[in-house]
């Protein structure tokens, strides 16, 4: 073991600076992060400034925020790029409580990240502190805290129970043991093993009956299908029956096939959304089916028969149908044994225009009115242009609010792990440019297209450095209403006073460059040439592209939630 007053030249003046302890509490507990995780996102503060100290000396991939909210987003998008398990790290007190809301949303988006949180000391709770065990299991997360006897094995134990469970989980370092030398480890009891759930036959008899005996099938997987590794065998069994695809939003692609119909939900192009009420039977694999994916249960007309497969309990769903507990692995290849290639005509077959360029592509644009009614730009004119505008190699990153109905919509992207959408599980805006960072680490050979709106990119300003520094080659794209537009449709329009619903405007692209960025503000759709000519000539950077769109354009999703509210 390295001597633990031993000195490295720093460049900071003339200073040397000790190496970290190697014989510590957080230095086991980093030791184990670097073994289980490939980057540590994370904000130093008092209470992990060891932990951080220990892993950057050694060369331990790490992205510092500029506030707490991000550690968690960036960890949390970091994973939806990748597939891998995510760690972020904050400080106690105000440091754990800054990050909540990305907590909150990583536990009901179902994120396997481990954050690794200082704490109270182990000797009681100081006047600035708060009892962060209770306010983690507030919103549904376990934390696991580390003592000298059990460093290592708790902190494995919390990677172990974030996968089995597909959950985030807080590992507490106490204040007053971070630099605790280790003691005699003590065993820990093995974590339950999670439970199967097998295919039965008779379960697999009645739904291969089933899809045998429709005449147009529509096959509707979600990202329980990706986390099985089911996605191929899922296709294949589409492919043999003549089905047509759809997805969840984080599962988007998942297919790669010219007869999938695209998003399924408020984001499902009205020329798809056509096809997808012919059907006459659904399979969900691997899908929740919420209000949100079920286009508030407008998405399928009433009567049409749903089966639903997943491993997870059961839940309420807006439409009859059934539902089977079970493995999704499995019972797909227990559905192949039984269902052979159709020799009959198939949906397919009657509807080959699905599978032609023209209906994947992003034209016909529902509105392809340059401008609304209030003369600044049509978003969903802007978006499908952007679309031939943008590199095909790209992830789409959004943050929350109004505008996301149209990205979804227009936006192709290569794979699922390229659509990422932090904050929209618990309905949070403002994490774009954190999530986007994340996203940027994860995967540095795509172009970073980050999609927000001026609410959530004025929210998420200080993370705005975060992502130039993280990122090779990003694009961002504020859709710009001046306006939280959420609110504006759903209350503005029943009467409410929008002053507090308005913002004044702001040129994004201006705060850009004044971080280094390059940009434009846009007012017309020719004006989307000085984007081209930027990507044409910069391998590296990032541009923002502020676009003045419309205060009077309503996306299908908001229109569908409006719709229902009447």
């Amino acid at each position: 073991m390295p001597n633990p007053t031993a000195t490295h030249a720093s460049e900071i003046g003339r200073e040397t600076v000790p190496l970290p302890d190697e014989g510590h509490l957080s230095a086991a507990v980093a030791e184990v992060v670097s073994q289980r995780a490939g980057h540590l996102f994370g904000l130093m503060g008092n209470g992990n400034a060891h932990l951080i100290s220990y892993l950057t000396h050694r060369g331990f991939p790490f992205t510092s925020a500029r506030h707490e909210a991000a550690t968690i987003a960036m960890a949390d998008a970091y994973h939806r790029a990748t597939g891998e398990i995510a760690a972020a790290t904050t400080t106690y007190g105000a440091g754990f409580t800054n990050a909540y809301t990305t907590l909150a949303e990583a536990r009901i988006a179902r994120i396997p990240l481990v954050l690794v949180v200082g704490d109270a000391p182990a000797g009681g709770r100081r006047f600035f502190d708060i009892d962060q065990v209770k306010a983690a299991e507030a919103v549904g997360v376990t934390t696991l805290v580390v003592d000298p006897t059990n460093a290592a094995e708790i902190a494995h134990r919390a990677f172990d129970l974030a996968l089995q469970t597909v959950q985030p989980v807080v590992l507490a370092i106490p204040y007053d043991l971070a630099t605790a030398p280790l003691a005699a480890p003590q065993s820990l009891e093995p974590l339950p093993t999670k439970p199967a759930w097998p295919a039965l036959p008779n379960d697999l008899d009645r739904v291969a009956a089933l899809l045998r005996a429709a005449e147009r099938p529509l096959i509707l997987a979600g990202r329980g299908v990706l986390l099985a590794g089911a996605a191929a065998p899922l296709r294949d069994l589409g492919d043999r029956l003549g089905a047509l695809f759809m997805t969840s939003v984080m599962a988007a692609n998942a297919f790669n096939s010219p007869w999938d119909l695209g998003i399924a939900g408020g984001f499902t192009r009205s020329h798809r959304l056509e096809f997808a009420r012919e059907a006459d039977l659904v399979l969900v694999v691997g899908a929740s089916l919420n209000t949100f994916q079920t286009r508030y249960g407008t998405l399928f007309p009433a009567g049409t028969r749903v089966v639903r497969i997943d491993n997870e309990p059961a839940s309420a769903q807006p439409f009859d149908g059934e539902y089977v507990r079970a493995d999704i692995l499995p019972f797909i290849e227990g559905l192949l044994e039984r269902v052979g290639a159709s020799g009959a005509p198939t949906w397919r077959d009657r509807v080959p225009e699905v599978a032609g360029d023209s209906f994947r592509s992003s034209e016909p644009v529902e509105d392809p009115a340059e401008f609304g009614p209030d003369g600044r730009l049509n978003p969903r004119t802007v978006v499908a242009a952007l679309e031939r505008v943008l590199p095909a190699e790209r992830s789409v990153v959004m943050d929350g609010g109004h505008f996301i109905g149209w990205a979804p919509m227009y936006l192709s992207v290569p794979d699922p792990h390229a659509m990422v959408l932090v904050g929209t599980a618990f309905q949070s805006i403002g994490l774009g440019f954190g999530s986007a960072a994340g996203v940027s680490a994860a995967r540095p050979d795509r172009t970073t297209v980050l999609v927000t709106g001026d609410g959530g990119g004025l929210m998420g300003l200080a993370d705005v450095e975060t992502f130039l520094r993280a990122t090779r080659r990003g694009v961002v794209v504020v859709l710009n209403d001046s306006a939280y537009g959420a609110e504006l449709h759903q209350y503005a329009s029943k009467g409410l006073h929008d002053h507090a619903m308005l913002i004044d405007e702001v040129d994004f692209a201006a705060v850009g460059r004044a971080l280094g960025a390059d940009g434009a503000k846009i007012h017309r759709l020719a004006e989307l040439s000085v984007l081209e000519e930027w990507l044409a000539t910069h391998k590296e950077g990032v541009f923002v592209l502020d676009v003045a769109i419309s205060q009077k354009v309503v996306a299908e999703y908001m229109a569908a939630s409006l719709e229902r509210s009447r």
